[in-house]
């Protein structure tokens, strides 16, 4: 007879997005963090790719991309930190 190996612990999942979120480490304000350093972050890659011939426009629009990018990356990792006085706010 064989025996079966358990993979993964079952995870009560009846609450619904609340349990989903719980379980990614993730909560409804960090995931709202995530999804606007994620736009920015395409907004920044598309100001890239667009880059003029023009060396001083080309340089003055890469700057403002690379810095684009870094807000998003800073966001992205410490955007919980920085807004949890907003959404841990007590009345």
């Amino acid at each position: 007879m064989s025996k079966f190996t358990i993979l993964a612990k079952p995870v009560d999942m009846s609450e619904g997005f609340k349990d989903f979120f719980d379980t990614i480490g993730l909560t409804g304000g960090g995931l709202v963090t995530k999804g606007i350093a994620a736009v920015i972050a395409v907004i920044a890659v598309r100001m890239l790719l667009q880059l003029s011939g023009d060396p001083q426009g080309a340089l003055r629009k890469g700057s403002m991309a690379i810095g684009t990018l870094f807000v998003a990356v800073v966001l992205a990792l410490y955007g919980d930190t920085l807004f949890s006085t907003v959404t841990n706010a007590k009345g």
